[in-house]
């Protein structure tokens, strides 16, 4: 398959630039993928559809305050992107600078904190902090919104671009089909009898970047981390697992092909992909041509995604990471 078929049109004022002014205020798009049938919902009628045969699966990741400015030895001014954490005071960050920083390189951060340039691994940097990256990152850092959100971040997107239910820091980018949920909801899921639980996959910065590529099968995929619980294995076993977002997905079927309830996963789910875990995907809508809209179409069928596509742009749904959702049951 070629990365053009999954191409389509996206009028540009159909990008949500904030969010709803209520977490669960969302429009919520059904796909049943067997036959095709479309309806509009609103995201507060999602508990309707839950019972106690489901299990909620959702990615209790949180977003941290990635974007640091600073400045090189010589006063030229840089930004430092922590694109991922590997350990207390080490990362692998993207560097945007006028010149290439060397290995041995010295930067200053924040509000004087001191980095060490360590190495290059592809485009991304190896880098060593002199005092510990994620209270330097609360202190300094700001919110790393997607590249499509014109204004800068404040105190509101560091509120709404996080989920009610984060607790693990290390994504530089939030799940955005949890951002949906509020506790009220989330009760109500419960009170239907559905399971809750929770795996870990930490989104990197590689979520938003264009795939280069022509062949789709070409098309290689960053690492990310992940973890699925001993518990989140029983709470979803013999029950119809809905997957809250790609990275959940993502996560539970590494797992299931792996063998491995935690590790690196590199995974690309692009059509003719065999799930062996999730029947339900809820999600939000996806850049064109990216990976994320691969994927739902290995879920839910290309045809079927380019009708509900079409669809919600006629519709007038909001689109990417502070827009509407979907909820795609898949074909067996």
């Amino acid at each position: 398959m070629r990365v053009s078929e999954f191409d389509y049109a996206l009028p540009a004022e159909l990008i949500a630039q904030r969010p709803a002014p209520e977490r669960s205020a969302s429009r919520l798009l059904h796909l049943d993928a067997a036959s095709g049938r479309l309806q509009d919902l609103a995201f507060a009628d999602l508990p309707g559809l839950l019972d106690a045969r489901d299990a909620l699966v959702l990615n209790d990741t949180r977003v941290i305050r990635a974007r640091l400015a600073g400045r090189k030895a010589s006063g030229g001014r840089i930004e430092l992107f922590v694109e991922r954490l590997t350990g207390a005071r080490e990362a692998l960050a993207l560097i945007r600078s006028s010149h290439a920083p060397r290995a041995g390189a010295a930067l200053t951060v924040g509000d004087g904190a001191r980095v060490t340039v360590l190495g290059r691994e592809a485009d991304l940097y190896r880098v060593r902090f002199a005092e510990d990256v994620l209270p330097l990152l609360e202190r300094c850092g700001a919110v790393p919104l997607p590249p499509y959100i014109a204004h800068a971040p404040d105190a509101a997107d560091a509120e709404r671009y996080q989920t009610v239910y984060a607790e693990r820091p290390g994504a530089v980018a939030a799940p955005t089909a949890g951002l949906h949920f509020d506790r009220k909801l989330l009760e109500r899921v419960a009170a239907r009898g559905a399971r809750i639980a929770y795996i870990t996959l930490h989104v990197g910065a590689g979520t938003f970047q264009p795939v280069r590529v022509e062949e789709v099968s070409a098309h290689r995929m960053h690492k990310e981390h992940y973890e699925v619980p001993a518990e989140t294995l029983h709470a979803i076993a013999g029950r119809r697992v809905l997957a809250v977002g790609t990275t959940t997905l993502r996560a539970l079927e590494s797992a299931a092909l792996s063998g491995a309830a935690s590790g690196e996963t590199e995974l690309f789910v692009c059509p003719g992909f065999r799930f062996r875990v999730v029947q339900r995907l809820l999600t939000n809508f996806h850049l064109p041509r990216s990976s994320l809209l691969m994927l739902v179409a290995a879920f839910a069928g290309l045809e079927n995604v380019r009708r509900s596509y079409a669809h919600a742009v006629a519709q007038r749904y909001r689109f990417f990471s502070y827009g509407d959702a979907m909820l795609i049951e898949r074909a067996a």
